[in-house]
């Protein structure tokens, strides 16, 4: 499995991202670069799809997968393939403020740390469905990252509900576009796949 070992504000900024979107507020010192060359129809859409994975930390294959599972789907390919992205557990945990940015979720949930309806999980790709109860495990609720976590403070999302005190989380439904808070124009990604 290949890992994504950018500086994370740098390629930030090269996809003109909001760094806060992945959980990390800090802001870069440098200033983003202008370039006065406007972009080919193709490289917008080429930035698009780079912003989606960036953003759910996704490898090509893993996303052109997931793409095409979504275009199989009824309704709208693009809402399809970010309502698939947003389910991911990974993102699911970090949406939570089960973890602090998305690469911490992905890092805990590979090691075990969650489990889904009182059973382990630990495949970051897996798709949560309404009614699942994602929970920190008993014996990781002692450790000082998951007390560090606790007393975070975190928006969440109105697909899902948290219980802050015994860090459990309950899918209530599955999120809408409107619910969906990336900066990504999806119809893009659609075009740049069709061609």
């Amino acid at each position: 499995m290949g890992v994504d070992k950018d500086p994370i504000l740098k390629r930030c900024r090269s996809l003109d991202i909001d760094p806060s979107h992945l959980g990390i507020y800090k802001e870069s010192k440098r200033a983003p670069q202008r370039s006065h060359k406007k972009m080919s129809e193709y490289g917008l859409q080429l930035r698009e799809k780079q912003r989606a994975k960036f953003i759910y930390g996704v490898r090509e294959k893993q996303f052109r997968n997931t793409f095409e599972k979504a275009a199989k789907k009824k309704g709208i390919t693009g809402e399809n393939l970010l309502i698939m992205l947003e389910r991911r557990l990974d993102n699911v945990v970090f949406r939570m403020g089960l973890a602090m940015t998305r690469r911490e979720a992905r890092q805990l949930v590979v090691h075990g740390h969650y489990t889904v309806n009182g059973k382990k999980a630990d495949r970051p790709s897996m798709l949560v469905n309404p009614g699942d109860v994602i929970a920190v495990k008993e014996k990781s609720l002692k450790s000082p990252k998951f007390k560090e976590i606790m007393e975070m403070t975190v928006g969440i999302p109105g697909w899902l509900s948290v219980d802050r005190e015994k860090l459990t989380g309950k899918v209530l439904d599955n999120p809408t576009r409107e619910q969906i808070d990336v900066p990504v124009e999806e119809h893009l990604i659609v075009e740049l796949y069709s061609k």
